[in-house]
């Protein structure tokens, strides 16, 4: 089997690793790999499972933070990848405010005027008892700090019976054409901040149809807080022009232009004859996620040095005009915790025309989750819009099927799902519909797809050259094809890393790409083959990128890219 060292190291755990013991494994490991002698730590009560530790764990660990094939993401998620969620008091019940658990009584008024009084209460839980709760309007969580807890999502369920459509009104594409943007945005659990989210329903229902992301419904609604000098990808600390706007704790939104020759895109891309020989001028979509947007709180300031949050995604040069400015202002410290939302059954429409029977999206969010939750039915299942250092944690997926289970989309980051479930659909799918997957597109960056149980889908890239994120430990049924129109350009840029993927069908599509995904890694994946949606590889020439223990299935150590990083990150 190609790659497989002969030395072996002890498996690495789910859940132990954030301990101090783990953390020694994953060093040992690391060690193992680079050949050097170590002590090792007091044996476990149960020996752990052997495995093999390729060349490139060695490599990560002498360089985590500016590896050329694989992606620091050990602070991906909320709070930097917190293990816990916060529990905020209960502030109010929603039959406090006429809801019924009755199935026949439209709960949504009751339900959103509690998120509402708890908003204006500085916060605070929301709590929905067990039963089913009819909703014939969305729910919207637009104040930061408040929480919309059910009793499990074995036990509440939120019923919807109407779609975005009919309650906002139809969603063209600012692309043109005559798609339906509720094919990939909006959702009957919608949070987003307040104004955000009237700035872009108002524009909706205008037929002005909106940018989605950070700066408002159009790109110029920033202004700048200071310029930033050069630094590197990985640093921490940035030095700025101007400090007299920063303050700890504040979130800012570093902004990066290209410029005429495309240098941030082909950096993005690894750099490289193959980036330096494409042809970008054309790319209208791709060219419209320009400027790169990232948003990271700051930590600290000391004269015109600042602290942030998370290490730099890219570097910073001149050209690109590296900037920290403002942006709309954020929903933060928001969840969704333990309920089923399921939509009334219908036929899923064809491609690209859904009608928004979407599940929980978060939009203009930082630092918000969604823990044990369960979609039944829906167009779209769980979405990232323009949402960065969020956690979706115990998702599941189920029912008719699914367009997009889950999207991640313009511009976002740094964002972690973990124990996810996509189930096998429960009825046949409909002539002219499509099945994606986990989708990632528009330049969104170091996010984490972790411990997933995929029964259908792919690992779905829709163009817009998503870069440096990860997926890792998925057991995946690889039936779904992967979307995106040639406007968008590459399918991925560089720093792309699949780690431990368990194919049960062997189909190949976007699994094993180290044949298309530049200054990549694809690591511990089984033997596949080629089926009918074959991509020829966007950049031409060596792709730089990396494969190790292909042809094995679950062997690779550490098991968890993820996980094992932020056993070793977690301090800095």
């Amino acid at each position: 089997m190609e790659g497989i060292e002969s030395g072996t190291t002890p498996g690495i755990s789910r859940r132990t690793l954030l301990g101090s013991a783990a953390a020694a494994a994953v060093a040992a490991g690391a060690l193992a790999g680079s050949g050097k002698a170590f002590a090792a730590p007091a044996a476990p009560a149960a020996p752990a499972a052997p495995g093999h530790v390729p060349e490139l764990w060695g490599e990560f660990t002498r360089d985590p933070y500016r590896h050329p094939q694989i992606p620091f993401v050990g602070r991906a998620g909320f709070r930097g990848g917190s293990p816990r969620l916060p529990r905020r008091p209960v502030v109010a019940d929603v039959r406090d405010f006429g809801a019924v658990a009755d199935g026949r009584t439209d709960c949504a008024p009751a339900i959103n005027r509690a998120i509402a009084a708890a908003g204006r209460a500085g916060g605070g839980t929301v709590v929905i008892p067990p039963g089913t709760f009819r909703i014939d309007d969305l729910i919207r969580l637009g104040r930061s700090h408040v929480v919309l807890r059910g009793a499990g999502s074995d036990r509440t369920t939120l019923y919807a019976a109407k779609n975005l459509t009919e309650l906002i009104g139809a969603y063209g594409s600012r692309y043109g054409g005559d798609k339906s943007s509720w094919s990939w945005a909006g959702g009957l659990i919608w949070l987003a901040p307040e104004a955000r989210f009237a700035s872009l329903t108002s524009a909706i229902r205008a037929q002005a149809w909106p940018f989605e992301g950070w700066t408002g419904n159009r790109r110029d609604e920033w202004r700048t807080l200071t310029a930033v000098t050069p630094a590197r990808r990985g640093d921490t600390t940035v030095t700025v022009a101007d400090p007299a706007t920063l303050r700890p704790g504040a979130l800012v939104l570093l902004r990066l232009s290209d410029d005429a020759g495309h240098t941030l895109l082909k950096r993005m891309a690894g750099d490289g004859t193959g980036p330096d020989g494409y042809t970008w001028s054309d790319k209208s979509k791709l060219l419209s996620y320009v400027p790169y947007e990232w948003p990271v709180r700051v930590t600290r300031v000391r004269g015109r040095r600042v602290t942030l949050e998370r290490p730099l995604p890219l570097d910073l040069r001149p050209e690109w005009e590296p900037l920290l400015t403002t942006h709309v202002p954020e929903l933060t410290g928001a969840g969704v915790e333990g309920l089923t939302l399921e939509v009334v059954e219908t036929p899923q429409r064809p491609h690209l025309l859904d009608l928004g029977y979407n599940g929980v999206v978060l939009q203009c969010a930082y630092d918000c989750w969604v823990d044990d939750v369960t979609v039944r039915h829906t167009d779209n299942g769980f979405g990232l819009v323009a949402a960065s250092a969020c956690t979706l944690r115990r998702t599941r997926v189920t029912g008719r099927g699914t367009h997009h289970p889950y999207f991640c989309r313009d511009g976002s980051h740094d964002n972690l799902i973990e124990d996810f479930t996509i189930e096998e659909r429960t009825t046949p799918a409909p002539g002219g519909t499509q099945l994606h997957g986990i989708n990632v597109e528009g330049l969104s960056s170091y996010n984490v797809w972790s411990r997933g149980d995929m029964r259908m889908g792919t690992f779905d890239s829709h163009r817009g050259m998503p870069f440096a994120n990860v997926r890792t430990d998925i057991t995946v049924h690889n039936n779904g094809r992967h979307g995106g129109d040639a406007s968008a350009g590459p399918l991925f840029g560089a720093r792309f890393t699949h780690w431990n993927i368990r194919v049960t069908n062997g189909r190949a599509g976007l699994m094993k790409i180290d044949g298309l995904a530049p200054f990549s890694a694809t690591v511990g994946i089984n033997e596949v083959r080629e089926f009918d949606q074959i991509d020829a590889p966007d950049f031409a020439g060596d792709l730089h990128s990396r494969l190790e223990l292909y042809g094995t299935t679950d062997v690779v150590r550490p098991r968890n890219l993820y996980e094992a990083q932020r056993a070793r990150g977690s301090d800095r």
